[in-house]
């Protein structure tokens, strides 16, 4: 069976999906640590592996990918409705050239 979640680096506060992940699902991490899903997410998405502040660092990688704009409890799905790219808005990149 694919695992639900994976964890990038030993320093990261988000996880993985592998898969589809669903809402009341107990997912059981390395060190004995379980999250429960408080919400479907998809393949591929983020899912707070700790409880996370607004303003707080989003980790991944070991290395920081932006800042929450609200907080998620451990099993929330983060994405772009609660956290930004400190970097650069890649979501609203024009890639026909408008506005250069």
């Amino acid at each position: 069976m694919t695992p639900a979640v994976i964890l990038l680096h030993p320093a990261d506060n988000v996880v993985v999906c592998c898969r589809t992940v669903r809402m009341g699902e107990r997912i059981l991490l390395e060190g004995g640590v379980e999250l429960i899903a408080r919400g479907d997410i998809e393949i591929g998405h983020k899912m707070a592996r700790v409880a996370l502040a607004t303003f707080a660092k989003v980790i991944k990688y070991g290395a920081p990918i932006g800042s929450m704009t609200q907080s998620a409890d451990a099993g929330e799905w983060v994405h772009l409705h609660n956290m930004k790219s400190d970097y650069i808005g890649a979501h609203t990149r024009s890639t026909s050239g408008e506005g250069e």
